[in-house]
């Protein structure tokens, strides 16, 4: 260590600075910067599919009840039953785009199915709130059997014959039955398959 400053002036033992001009008088080593540490974000988690997600279960409804307004669009007798299949379907695809629209989240073929068949839930359920009331309504006027003989009347033989059996209580809920199960696998199948389309084209987005 010098003894004497640059300035001419004597500086004492281990002096640091020079007491008259304030030169250090040696160099200090300079403070490393730290490191920046870069943390990876974390993947998104794909939320679980279910009623208890309140996006998929918004999706489903909106999906539904948009087929469910379709359904009965005037079409040939040759198309009608092809576009009763298809508007299930279409209900189920258009929710998983509903669903990844809101959220963000990219469905996979297993989680747009399960959004299908939340869809086809609620299709099932507006079709038999329908169903239900028109059953009131027409036994408050004059009775269901009574109004479907009006409808098929002269049109059908078979039809006809169909609705003799029905006077039968017990056929009758029989038949109702049946229909309800049929109408519930129909209307919850389809939209599966068209989630699961939805969540097959959303993935490799």
């Amino acid at each position: 260590m010098p003894e004497y400053c640059s300035c001419g002036a004597q500086l004492p033992p281990d002096a640091r600075f020079c007491h008259k001009c304030g030169k250090p008088q040696f160099d200090y080593p300079e403070p490393e910067e730290p490191e920046e540490v870069v943390v990876a974000a974390a993947p998104p988690v794909e939320a679980e599919i279910g009623f208890h997600n309140r996006a998929a279960v918004r999706a489903g409804f909106v999906s539904a009840l948009l087929a469910f307004i379709l359904m009965p669009l005037p079409l040939p007798p040759a198309l009608q039953v092809l576009w009763l299949m298809a508007c299930p379907v279409g209900a189920g695809f258009i929710s998983g785009f509903l669903y990844h629209r809101r959220t963000g989240q990219r469905l996979r073929m297993e989680s747009g199915a399960r959004l299908g068949w939340i869809t086809g839930v609620f299709v099932f359920l507006i079709v038999l709130v329908m169903v239900g009331i028109e059953i009131v309504y027409a036994s408050a006027n004059g009775g269901l059997l009574n109004n479907l003989r009006q409808q098929f009347a002269g049109k059908n033989p078979n039809m006809e014959q169909a609705l003799k059996t029905l006077e039968d209580p017990t056929t009758m809920a029989g038949g109702l039955l049946l229909t309800l199960v049929l109408m519930f696998f129909l209307f919850t199948l389809l939209p599966v398959v068209g989630g699961a389309l939805s969540g097959k084209v959303l993935d490799k987005d």
